[in-house]
């Protein structure tokens, strides 16, 4: 097989990887990738959107069919089981984000637990078949995301997971389905007319459809590549094809397998520590270092003493919300942050959000867009100053914030997220069997065993099926 087009040569990648092209580097990073995926999907299935999407799909019957995440009463088609816990993932906007701007194991990560329930009993997926299609769908996104400079920055047409997601989605099941390259190729071409959605509907509940949606038209477009529906062949390598969705389309060869190297080897991804826009995490971190020079110890904020909060921040319009929808809102996070000196989960409460003190300080703050700090996960600063009545003026700067890429989560920290997350729907024991399970995946001989403690099932049931060596 000699590729002739990017297409081609994208569809021989897919379907040529295979197990021993992982690292270990690649193996612990998409390992914590996936942990954090689940746990930020099963607190995902406490909102008013998840409980929509279940509604919505529950009107569709199947034969076969899959875990919802966190529901054992009920079960759904593959195909909608990987829609409703793919919105679940992004319903708080709290899953990962990666550079250049997509949030990657969305769209991926619920199609493969999805789809690997169903397989014929002879073709039951070990951990490792799971890593290895995770890892496809990661790079396959990442290798689109760099065919185009402006998706660099953050967008400002299209939603990027609704777009390199979908692909991202059908070349995993594409890879979890053992398809020939030809039907590699047609599930690309397929998956491409599924893919996009515009950033106006940012910050509203329609945003975490993109990635359920990106999830289920990739399941849905490798299983009919499976069935011989065809596509164009050069979807990858038009204009007209991929390209629509950027204004600087330049396709690119993938690298040999003899020498493939993978960019979840070279870039790690941003985890969050609290469900808001990746932006606002810089401003929680500037913002926390500063409070030190207003606050000591136990002390409450002196708000009365403060004359104006300025923020300094990239133009992104619509993460500027002075009264705001709190997750897309930096003027939000800033005076969260100095009212309690951290965000969390609980800071989007209504009883917070509410608080008079909150409002006070929203009054007294405002954004500025020096011309310098460009709207880019990779080179955004924030920088924060509090003029208080008597003149002094107090200043602090985050240009990476802990959680970054460049600034890892700690395992530790990592694994708390998740059991916070996780003890929101799952008893102790299940959520501890899914932090096992994923610490030893490449040695889990049946991956459908995540499955079992997803829906609740008991550590002790289902020990049997993890057969480590």
């Amino acid at each position: 097989f000699s590729p002739q087009t990017v297409t081609e040569n994208f569809a021989g990648v897919i379907h040529g990887l295979n197990a021993s092209h992982l690292t270990d580097l690649a193996i612990q990073r998409s390992k914590r990738m996936i942990l954090d995926t689940l746990g930020v999907g099963l607190l995902g299935t406490s909102t008013s959107v998840f409980h929509k999407v279940i509604q919505y799909s529950k009107i569709y019957s199947s034969d076969v069919s899959s875990t919802v995440w966190g529901r054992s009463d009920f079960r759904l088609p593959p195909l909608y089981a990987a829609f409703v816990n793919g919105v679940a993932v992004h319903s708080m906007d709290f899953d990962d984000t990666w550079h250049p701007a997509t949030h990657p194991s969305g769209a991926v990560l619920p199609v493969l637990i999805a789809a690997s329930e169903v397989l014929p009993q002879k073709q039951k997926l070990s951990g490792l078949d799971l890593l290895l299609a995770f890892n496809v769908g990661i790079e396959v996104q990442g290798r689109l995301m760099r065919f185009s400079k402006e998706a660099s920055n953050i967008p400002k047409r299209f939603h990027p997971p609704a777009v390199v997601g979908t692909m991202g989605s059908a070349a995993a099941a594409a890879k979890l389905l053992a398809l020939d390259q030809f039907k590699c190729k047609e599930a690309l071409a397929i998956a491409a007319s599924y893919a996009g959605a515009p950033m106006a509907n940012a910050a509203t509940q329609t945003k975490p459809l993109h990635i359920g949606n990106a999830a289920r038209h990739g399941l849905e477009a490798a299983c009919l590549a499976s069935l011989g529906l065809q596509g164009n062949k050069q979807i990858l390598d038009m204009e007209s094809g991929l390209g629509a969705f950027y204004t600087d389309y330049t396709p690119q060869i993938l690298p040999t397998l003899q020498s493939y190297s993978w960019l979840l080897d070279q870039q790690d991804v941003a985890i969050k520590r609290f469900p808001a826009h990746l932006g606002t995490h810089w401003v929680a971190d500037a913002v926390s270092s500063l409070r030190k020079h207003l606050v000591q110890g136990e002390d409450s904020v002196p708000i009365s003493r403060i004359k104006q909060i300025v923020v300094k921040v990239p133009d992104v319009r619509y993460v500027n919300s002075p009264f705001p929808e709190p997750s897309h809102s930096f003027q939000f996070a800033a005076c969260t942050a100095l009212l309690d000196g951290s965000i969390s989960v609980q800071s989007f409460s209504d009883q917070s959000i509410s608080r008079p003190v909150l409002k006070e300080l929203l009054s007294k703050t405002k954004l500025e867009h020096p011309s310098d700090n460009k709207p880019s996960f990779e080179n955004l600063y924030c920088e924060v100053n509090i003029t208080l009545q008597d003149g002094n003026v107090f200043s602090e700067r985050c240009d990476t914030f802990y959680g970054h890429w460049r600034k890892p989560l700690s395992t530790e920290d990592l694994k708390k997220k998740f059991h916070s997350n996780a003890s929101s729907v799952l008893s102790l024991e299940a959520a501890e069997g899914i932090v096992e399970t994923v610490d030893n995946l490449e040695k889990v001989e049946d991956c459908s065993v995540l499955s079992a403690f997803l829906r609740g099932a008991q550590l002790t049931k289902i020990l049997s099926k993890i057969r480590l060596p």
